[in-house]
């Protein structure tokens, strides 16, 4: 099955599963593939490839699932016993043998990685900024996130707490930005 028709098979699952649970608001099911689809397949553009991607908060998948289908090594870290089933179901359903789903909250499962140099973290529609940065800040860490247009009010606070350098690249497909948070060294 080509990527093409992994995405089209994912639209169907999840259309299928909102109906059951709320995954991603009602007002954007008519437009799946551009909201949340192609919004997550834009980190392709930014993202090394030599490296494992843990997906924050994963719920409907997004970005993780997305980027699973386009090659990356991903593990969805989520907390939501019926978002694990649903994300467990596209596994299977799709077919990703690259894709590992860790039923659990992040800073239960963020701890285990200290000693990871090569883990990318990726969110979307997670927490803000200084949270995230909460969980992952023992890390050596590498944020891709895809934000809205208030990002850079949490850069702000974050500031405050944290010190890091970042990147803002504006969305392709909205009026937010991903936006690349590395630690500093």
């Amino acid at each position: 099955m080509n990527s093409k028709v992994k995405f089209l098979k994912y639209e169907s699952i999840l259309r299928e599963w909102s109906g059951k649970m709320n995954l991603v608001a009602p007002s954007t099911l008519n437009e799946i593939q551009t909201r949340h689809i192609a919004d997550s397949a834009q980190l392709a553009d930014v993202l090394p490839h030599d490296v494992n991607i843990i997906d924050l908060g994963s719920g409907a998948g997004f970005p993780g699932v997305v980027l699973a289908i386009l090659g990356w090594n991903v593990t969805c870290v989520e907390s939501i016993g019926k978002k694990v089933a649903f994300l467990n179901t596209l596994k299977t359903e799709l077919d990703l043998s690259n894709l590992a789903i860790f039923h659990g909250r992040v800073e239960d499962f963020v701890p285990n990685l200290q000693s990871c140099d090569s883990v990318i973290y990726t969110a979307r529609a997670f927490a803000p900024l200084v949270k995230i940065l909460d969980y992952v800040h023992k890390t050596n860490y590498r944020l891709f996130l895809l934000k809205g247009r208030e990002i850079e009010n949490e850069i702000s606070v974050a500031n405050q707490k944290y010190s890091f350098d970042y990147e803002l690249i504006p969305s392709k497909t909205g009026d937010g930005f991903i936006t690349i948070i590395s630690k500093k060294l």
